[in-house]
């Protein structure tokens, strides 16, 4: 019976755990998104870590739609290009939170 009691007892740590691992995996794969695009690790994990913060969920599925960007990189694009690619996702948060965001992590 004692083992049952534990089994029981670890079981919301777990489901904490699973909870936690969750939350990582939107900002890895915004990091790592944006590294693909072009952008050093550092400007790519600050950038991801501030968007992550301010973003839903949807948003953050809605900017892998710049998939577009995967085979170009950013020093080859303008940066009216590059976010020219974020307007057309019509979104007026995503737009200001990649633009405050870039700024920000810029001049770290």
């Amino acid at each position: 019976m004692e083992g049952r009691t534990m089994k029981l007892a670890a079981a919301p740590l777990l489901l904490l755990a699973l909870a936690l691992a969750g939350c990582a995996t939107p900002e890895a794969r915004l990091r790592t998104g944006l590294q693909d695009a072009g952008l050093s690790k550092a400007m790519a994990a600050c950038m991801a870590e501030r968007m992550v913060d301010r973003l839903s969920l949807v948003q953050l599925r809605r900017l892998s739609a710049l998939g577009s960007l995967k085979d170009k990189h950013i020093a080859d694009l303008t940066l009216d290009q590059f976010f020219r690619k974020i307007r057309a996702l019509k979104d007026p948060e995503i737009l200001t939170v990649s633009t405050s965001s870039a700024a920000i992590c810029a001049l770290r």
